[in-house]
């Protein structure tokens, strides 16, 4: 499959807006993946179909006997585990390029976090949740790629720390498959504040590579910082970080303002701190005095906007602040 891989690549689970393959042959549209396309090249998949069950079809499930996982379709009394697996290892080896994973909330197959466990075949309660199947196999190809469902990208938070990752991943990719240091350095200036909110210590250890006095095996440097760049991408940004970048910020400019100025601009910091209101809030005011007073070394840092804008969805789960 060619893709434009200038854009971040993402495999979408088919079902949530891209074919009618759900159990009972619907789809589910989402806001968020209508809006997320025009941005991405998506590689849609639906794993059931895939590996050979039918639209519709009866409902299948992950069922645990003596400690061994099965995922089967009661109904038809059939057992599709090794079916699952095979199409998840042959699919996912496929992939040269990957970005990030939205895939189905609750699916057997898809299921990040949520897939229900029985120890049955027999209708009773779940005794547990935990991955899916193809899932499971994602995360052992990709461990370090985002990998997210369609219900947890409902909470701001964490969609916000998911397209941040997807979109400097593919920066980073771009800048990888050129071996062209200069490009790497252009990076990792561009994302220099993002990088200190995320985390202090990795940031320093990035800057390492990038302040290198000699350059003898690029192809190296570029694995060790892509490491890294990982491993600070891990988690997302504290709020204590996101203020402690935004007072750096602020620092540049602060003595060209007024002190009712500054006083509000506290007053809106100290309104995020105690989870008022969203981190965009306190971001955009400082952004504002950055344009304001033409601060292009700030200007171009994708701390103030590490994806497209109109990615910025202000519906949301209610879990939005920190």
């Amino acid at each position: 499959m060619m893709v434009n891989t200038n854009k971040p690549i993402i495999v979408i689970s088919s079902c949530l807006g891209f074919e009618n393959c759900r159990y009972n042959g619907s789809i589910e549209q989402n806001e968020f993946i209508d809006k997320l396309r025009k941005y991405v090249e998506v590689i849609p998949v639906c794993p059931e179909v895939e590996c050979g069950l039918t639209i519709p079809r009866n409902s299948i499930r992950i069922v645990e006997i003596d400690n061994k996982k099965e995922l089967v379709q009661p109904k038809e009394n059939k057992v599709i585990t090794e079916d699952m697996i095979n199409f998840s290892e042959e699919f996912l080896k496929k992939l040269n390029a990957v970005d990030g994973f939205i895939l189905k909330c609750k699916s057997p197959s898809c299921g990040v976090k949520d897939a229900k466990i029985y120890t049955t075949f027999e209708k009773g309660r779940a005794i547990r949740r935990e991955k899916g199947f193809f899932a499971e196999s994602v995360l052992k190809h990709f461990p370090y790629t985002p990998i997210e469902d369609d219900g947890r990208l409902t909470n701001f938070k964490i969609r916000e720390h998911f397209l941040a990752r997807i979109f400097i991943l593919c920066d980073f990719r771009n800048a990888k498959n050129s071996l062209d240091f200069e490009k790497l350095k252009k990076f990792h200036l561009k994302n220099t504040l993002l990088f200190l909110s995320y985390s202090q210590k990795y940031s320093r250890i990035l800057d390492e590579f990038i302040y290198k006095d000699k350059v003898e095996n690029l192809e190296a440097l570029f694995k060790e910082y892509e490491f890294y760049l990982h491993r600070l991408l891990e988690r997302a940004p504290r709020y204590t970080s996101n203020i402690n970048v935004l007072l750096k910020s602020l620092d540049q400019f602060s003595d060209k303002i007024t002190a009712d100025e500054m006083k509000f601009i506290w007053s809106t910091i100290d309104k995020y701190k105690n989870g008022y209101v969203p981190f965009s809030v306190p971001l955009y005011l400082v952004k504002s005095y950055i344009i304001r007073f033409d601060l292009n070394h700030l200007m171009d840092q994708t701390f103030f906007m590490p994806y497209p804008e109109d990615l910025v969805l202000v519906n949301d789960s209610g879990k939005l602040i920190h």
